[in-house]
């Protein structure tokens, strides 16, 4: 029997806090539920799991992630509700400027599932899977 009950919230360095939680908020729906300008850090949540976004103190000499190459975070992933509301949100980020998408909607293997990856503000990569 496992002694941990799933994440509680996950914390991320970001170039630019603003712009990412902007991202989590205007794209995906989440609630800014508090903001510590002296940090600086900036707390989003959809319900169920909350992020922690980390400024950068130096973001300019920051290394970008490689995943091929760096050790930390490779991904996270985002469950959806439906393949309906996977589609949507793949339209919809498609058509953003502060997203890259690194492959639309498809199988999940032979799981059932479907997903899609995207590269978020700060060049996170962001999974969606519709269960």
């Amino acid at each position: 029997m496992a002694h941990t009950q799933g994440i509680h919230h996950l914390g991320l360095t970001v170039p630019d806090v603003k712009e990412a939680s902007a991202f989590f908020v205007e794209a995906l729906g989440f609630t800014q539920v508090q903001e510590v300008p002296s940090y600086p850090a900036v707390f989003v949540t959809d319900g169920v799991v909350m992020l922690t976004l980390w400024q950068a103190e130096n973001p300019e000499k920051a290394t970008p992630f490689n995943r091929r190459e760096n050790i930390g975070l490779h991904h996270f992933a985002l469950r959806l509700a439906d393949t309906t509301t996977l589609a949507l949100l793949h339209e919809q980020l498609s058509s953003r400027d502060d997203v890259t998408i690194e492959f639309a909607p498809e199988d999940l293997g032979e799981s059932g599932l479907q997903h899609m990856m995207c590269r978020i503000p700060g060049n996170i990569r962001l999974e969606l899977i519709a269960i």
